[in-house]
Protein backbone atom coordinates (compact mmCIF):
# COMPACT_ATOMS: atom_id res chain seq x y z
CA UNK A 1 0.00 0.00 0.00
CA UNK A 2 1.48 3.55 -1.01
CA UNK A 3 1.75 6.39 1.42
CA UNK A 4 1.10 10.30 -0.03
CA UNK A 5 3.90 12.51 -0.74
CA UNK A 6 4.26 15.31 1.06
CA UNK A 7 2.79 17.22 -1.24
CA UNK A 8 -0.60 15.65 -1.83
CA UNK A 9 -0.78 15.69 2.18
CA UNK A 10 -0.30 19.16 1.85
CA UNK A 11 -2.99 19.57 -0.78
CA UNK A 12 -6.24 18.33 1.29
CA UNK A 13 -7.61 19.56 4.67
CA UNK A 14 -7.98 17.92 7.82
CA UNK A 15 -11.64 15.94 6.45
CA UNK A 16 -9.55 14.96 3.03
CA UNK A 17 -11.32 17.42 0.63
CA UNK A 18 -8.74 19.22 -1.57
CA UNK A 19 -7.84 22.27 -1.04
CA UNK A 20 -8.16 25.58 -3.59
CA UNK A 21 -5.25 27.13 -4.23
CA UNK A 22 -4.09 30.73 -3.83
CA UNK A 23 -5.66 33.27 -6.18
CA UNK A 24 -3.73 36.28 -8.38
CA UNK A 25 -5.66 39.07 -8.00
CA UNK A 26 -7.06 38.74 -11.64
CA UNK A 27 -8.05 35.93 -11.10
CA UNK A 28 -10.13 36.96 -8.13
CA UNK A 29 -11.49 40.10 -9.80
CA UNK A 30 -13.07 38.35 -12.90
CA UNK A 31 -14.05 35.69 -10.73
CA UNK A 32 -15.89 38.42 -8.46
CA UNK A 33 -17.72 40.25 -11.64
CA UNK A 34 -19.13 36.72 -12.88
CA UNK A 35 -20.52 35.89 -10.04
CA UNK A 36 -21.73 39.59 -9.34
CA UNK A 37 -23.31 38.94 -13.11
CA UNK A 38 -25.06 35.86 -12.19
CA UNK A 39 -26.29 37.33 -9.10
CA UNK A 40 -27.29 40.85 -10.60
CA UNK A 41 -29.03 39.69 -14.37
CA UNK A 42 -31.84 37.67 -13.28
CA UNK A 43 -33.08 40.24 -11.08
CA UNK A 44 -32.50 43.13 -13.89
CA UNK A 45 -33.97 41.52 -16.47
CA UNK A 46 -36.90 40.41 -14.53
CA UNK A 47 -37.59 43.97 -12.93
CA UNK A 48 -37.18 45.17 -16.77
CA UNK A 49 -39.64 43.00 -18.25
CA UNK A 50 -42.41 43.85 -15.26
CA UNK A 51 -41.42 47.42 -16.16
CA UNK A 52 -42.23 46.98 -19.49
CA UNK A 53 -44.87 45.37 -19.34
CA UNK A 54 -46.64 47.76 -16.95
CA UNK A 55 -45.73 50.46 -18.62
CA UNK A 56 -47.63 48.79 -22.00
CA UNK A 57 -50.55 48.28 -20.46
CA UNK A 58 -50.74 52.14 -18.73
CA UNK A 59 -50.05 53.52 -22.61
CA UNK A 60 -53.19 51.30 -23.86
CA UNK A 61 -55.22 51.08 -21.09
CA UNK A 62 -55.15 54.59 -19.18
CA UNK A 63 -56.39 56.98 -22.16
CA UNK A 64 -59.03 55.03 -22.20
CA UNK A 65 -60.56 56.07 -18.51
CA UNK A 66 -62.75 58.91 -18.60
CA UNK A 67 -61.43 62.38 -17.26
CA UNK A 68 -63.76 62.28 -14.75
CA UNK A 69 -62.69 58.78 -13.15
CA UNK A 70 -58.71 59.03 -14.15
CA UNK A 71 -56.55 60.37 -10.57
CA UNK A 72 -54.12 61.27 -13.44
CA UNK A 73 -56.34 64.07 -14.04
CA UNK A 74 -56.16 65.66 -10.48
CA UNK A 75 -52.70 64.44 -9.73
CA UNK A 76 -49.08 66.67 -11.02
CA UNK A 77 -47.45 62.74 -11.83
CA UNK A 78 -48.69 59.35 -13.22
CA UNK A 79 -49.37 56.43 -11.14
CA UNK A 80 -47.68 53.66 -12.33
CA UNK A 81 -49.36 50.57 -12.70
CA UNK A 82 -53.00 52.01 -12.68
CA UNK A 83 -53.40 50.68 -15.93
CA UNK A 84 -52.82 47.34 -14.84
CA UNK A 85 -55.13 47.82 -11.74
CA UNK A 86 -58.22 48.51 -14.29
CA UNK A 87 -57.26 45.28 -16.34
CA UNK A 88 -57.57 43.09 -13.25
CA UNK A 89 -60.92 44.75 -12.18
CA UNK A 90 -62.75 44.65 -15.72
CA UNK A 91 -61.40 41.38 -16.14
CA UNK A 92 -62.96 40.03 -12.29
CA UNK A 93 -66.07 42.03 -13.07
CA UNK A 94 -66.52 40.55 -16.45
CA UNK A 95 -66.29 37.20 -15.10
CA UNK A 96 -68.77 38.27 -11.83
CA UNK A 97 -71.54 38.58 -14.64
CA UNK A 98 -70.62 35.55 -17.19
CA UNK A 99 -71.10 33.84 -13.97
CA UNK A 100 -74.68 33.75 -13.75
CA UNK A 101 -77.67 32.75 -15.93
CA UNK A 102 -78.31 35.90 -17.68
CA UNK A 103 -74.10 36.20 -18.58
CA UNK A 104 -74.23 32.76 -19.91
CA UNK A 105 -77.09 33.13 -22.28
CA UNK A 106 -75.47 36.14 -23.53
CA UNK A 107 -72.18 34.03 -23.97
CA UNK A 108 -73.86 32.10 -25.78
CA UNK A 109 -75.40 34.54 -27.94
CA UNK A 110 -72.51 35.93 -28.60
CA UNK A 111 -70.25 32.04 -29.79
CA UNK A 112 -73.64 31.03 -32.26
CA UNK A 113 -72.89 34.56 -33.93
CA UNK A 114 -69.08 34.03 -34.32
CA UNK A 115 -69.98 30.20 -35.33
CA UNK A 116 -71.17 31.42 -38.82
CA UNK A 117 -68.27 33.62 -39.44
CA UNK A 118 -65.61 30.43 -41.20
CA UNK A 119 -62.35 31.89 -40.38
CA UNK A 120 -63.25 33.55 -37.39
CA UNK A 121 -64.72 30.49 -36.08
CA UNK A 122 -61.79 28.54 -35.93
CA UNK A 123 -60.00 30.94 -34.92
CA UNK A 124 -62.01 31.93 -31.90
CA UNK A 125 -62.46 28.14 -30.88
CA UNK A 126 -59.02 27.36 -30.94
CA UNK A 127 -57.94 30.48 -28.26
CA UNK A 128 -61.23 29.78 -26.16
CA UNK A 129 -59.45 25.97 -26.07
CA UNK A 130 -56.31 27.11 -25.21
CA UNK A 131 -56.91 29.55 -22.54
CA UNK A 132 -59.66 27.02 -21.09
CA UNK A 133 -56.91 24.26 -20.74
CA UNK A 134 -54.28 26.62 -19.86
CA UNK A 135 -56.33 28.60 -16.63
CA UNK A 136 -58.75 25.46 -15.81
CA UNK A 137 -56.44 22.67 -16.31
CA UNK A 138 -59.34 20.58 -17.54
CA UNK A 139 -57.03 17.83 -19.22
CA UNK A 140 -54.21 18.28 -17.61
CA UNK A 141 -51.83 19.80 -19.62
CA UNK A 142 -48.31 18.61 -19.31
CA UNK A 143 -49.10 16.01 -16.76
CA UNK A 144 -45.22 14.18 -17.09
CA UNK A 145 -41.44 15.37 -18.78
CA UNK A 146 -40.42 12.62 -20.47
CA UNK A 147 -37.38 11.59 -22.76
CA UNK A 148 -38.21 10.95 -26.19
CA UNK A 149 -35.96 9.63 -28.87
CA UNK A 150 -35.71 12.57 -31.31
CA UNK A 151 -34.89 13.07 -34.33
CA UNK A 152 -33.29 9.37 -34.80
CA UNK A 153 -32.25 6.90 -32.76
CA UNK A 154 -29.70 7.65 -30.32
CA UNK A 155 -31.08 11.13 -30.04
CA UNK A 156 -32.85 12.06 -26.99
CA UNK A 157 -35.11 15.09 -26.46
CA UNK A 158 -36.96 16.45 -23.37
CA UNK A 159 -40.98 16.28 -23.85
CA UNK A 160 -44.03 17.27 -22.15
CA UNK A 161 -47.08 14.58 -21.64
CA UNK A 162 -50.37 16.17 -22.83
CA UNK A 163 -52.40 13.25 -23.05
CA UNK A 164 -53.54 9.66 -23.66
CA UNK A 165 -54.65 9.62 -27.51
CA UNK A 166 -58.58 8.16 -27.59
CA UNK A 167 -59.53 9.78 -31.03
CA UNK A 168 -59.04 8.19 -34.70
CA UNK A 169 -54.98 8.31 -34.31
CA UNK A 170 -55.06 6.04 -31.42
CA UNK A 171 -57.62 4.03 -33.63
CA UNK A 172 -55.56 3.28 -36.40
CA UNK A 173 -52.30 1.97 -34.46
CA UNK A 174 -51.94 -0.97 -32.81
CA UNK A 175 -50.00 0.60 -29.38
CA UNK A 176 -50.99 2.62 -26.78
CA UNK A 177 -50.37 5.97 -28.10
CA UNK A 178 -49.05 9.03 -26.16
CA UNK A 179 -50.10 12.74 -27.42
CA UNK A 180 -46.76 14.23 -26.93
CA UNK A 181 -45.60 18.15 -26.79
CA UNK A 182 -41.63 18.44 -28.10
CA UNK A 183 -40.81 21.85 -27.45
CA UNK A 184 -37.86 23.96 -28.53
CA UNK A 185 -35.48 25.80 -27.66
CA UNK A 186 -35.06 28.68 -26.27
CA UNK A 187 -38.32 29.16 -27.06
CA UNK A 188 -40.68 26.34 -25.66
CA UNK A 189 -44.23 28.09 -27.52
CA UNK A 190 -43.59 26.69 -30.16
CA UNK A 191 -42.71 22.45 -31.30
CA UNK A 192 -43.79 19.51 -32.45
CA UNK A 193 -46.69 17.43 -31.41
CA UNK A 194 -45.99 13.95 -31.76
CA UNK A 195 -47.89 10.68 -31.10
CA UNK A 196 -45.23 7.99 -29.33
CA UNK A 197 -45.64 4.47 -28.25
CA UNK A 198 -46.17 4.75 -24.42
CA UNK A 199 -43.16 2.39 -24.54
CA UNK A 200 -40.93 4.29 -26.08
CA UNK A 201 -40.75 6.90 -23.61
CA UNK A 202 -38.49 7.29 -20.76
CA UNK A 203 -40.34 9.31 -17.39
CA UNK A 204 -38.76 12.03 -15.70
CA UNK A 205 -38.94 12.91 -11.68
CA UNK A 206 -38.35 16.31 -12.78
CA UNK A 207 -41.73 18.89 -12.51
CA UNK A 208 -43.08 20.38 -15.60
CA UNK A 209 -41.57 23.45 -14.62
CA UNK A 210 -38.33 22.15 -13.95
CA UNK A 211 -38.91 20.64 -17.31
CA UNK A 212 -39.58 23.95 -18.94
CA UNK A 213 -36.58 25.65 -17.36
CA UNK A 214 -34.40 23.18 -18.58
CA UNK A 215 -35.97 23.92 -22.20
CA UNK A 216 -35.21 27.52 -21.79
CA UNK A 217 -31.96 27.46 -20.50
CA UNK A 218 -30.70 25.16 -23.26
CA UNK A 219 -29.38 22.36 -20.26
CA UNK A 220 -27.86 25.06 -18.54
CA UNK A 221 -30.11 25.09 -15.58
CA UNK A 222 -30.18 21.25 -14.18
CA UNK A 223 -32.79 20.11 -12.19
CA UNK A 224 -31.34 18.52 -10.05
CA UNK A 225 -28.90 21.13 -8.66
CA UNK A 226 -29.07 21.79 -5.16
CA UNK A 227 -30.92 18.39 -4.53
CA UNK A 228 -30.14 14.37 -4.50
CA UNK A 229 -26.55 15.06 -5.13
CA UNK A 230 -23.53 13.04 -4.08
CA UNK A 231 -22.05 13.69 -1.35
CA UNK A 232 -19.06 14.60 -3.40
CA UNK A 233 -20.73 17.55 -5.14
CA UNK A 234 -22.31 18.89 -2.14
CA UNK A 235 -18.40 19.05 -0.90
CA UNK A 236 -17.62 21.40 -4.23
CA UNK A 237 -19.39 24.58 -2.43
CA UNK A 238 -17.65 24.77 0.98
CA UNK A 239 -16.09 27.99 2.38
CA UNK A 240 -12.50 27.61 2.64
CA UNK A 241 -10.23 29.54 5.15
CA UNK A 242 -6.85 31.28 5.05
CA UNK A 243 -6.06 32.47 1.71
CA UNK A 244 -8.44 30.43 -0.23
CA UNK A 245 -11.35 31.62 -1.66
CA UNK A 246 -14.97 30.17 -1.27
CA UNK A 247 -15.54 27.31 -3.82
CA UNK A 248 -18.16 26.56 -6.30
CA UNK A 249 -18.93 24.21 -7.75
CA UNK A 250 -17.57 24.63 -11.57
CA UNK A 251 -17.15 27.81 -10.55
CA UNK A 252 -13.72 28.55 -8.61
CA UNK A 253 -11.63 30.84 -11.16
CA UNK A 254 -8.50 29.39 -12.46
CA UNK A 255 -4.88 30.08 -10.84
CA UNK A 256 -2.78 32.62 -12.76
CA UNK A 257 0.41 31.39 -14.07
CA UNK A 258 3.37 34.19 -14.10
CA UNK A 259 5.52 33.42 -16.43
CA UNK A 260 9.18 33.34 -15.13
Amino acid sequence: MSENTPEEENSVDENGNPLVPKQGLGSRIRYYFLTGLVVAAPISITVYLAWAFINTIDRNVTPLIPKAYNPETYLPFGIPGLGLVVVVVFLTVLGALTANLFGRALIRMGERILNRMPIIRSVYNTIKQIFETVVTQNTGSFKDVVLVEYPRRGLWAIAFVTSENKGEVQERLENNIINVFLPTTPNPTSGFLLFVPKKDLIYLDMTTDEGVKYVISAGLVDPQNGKDQPEDLKRRARPVRGSRITEWADGEPDEDKESS
